[in-house]
């Protein structure tokens, strides 16, 4: 059960990059001054891979506590 736990460690991590990539988009599009109208399109794009990188952080979560369980 060691390796379930590294796979979601795994998970995490690259889910947690995901998130941290979503914040930096954010940030470049808030410097860069665009009107309501890109900077709506611009994050509308990134609120989908937010997601996506929340559910795999959670699902990697669970995959640790998993592997916690039945070690």
């Amino acid at each position: 059960m060691e390796a379930l736990i590294w796979i979601g460690a795994a998970l995490t991590l690259i889910g947690v990059l995901g998130l941290g990539w979503c914040v930096l988009i954010a940030v470049r599009a808030r410097r860069e001054g665009l009107d309501e109208d890109a900077m709506r399109e611009r994050l509308q794009r990134v609120v989908a891979i937010n997601f996506a990188a929340l559910g795999i952080s959670a699902i990697g979560l669970m995959t640790v506590v998993l592997g916690l369980f039945l070690s």
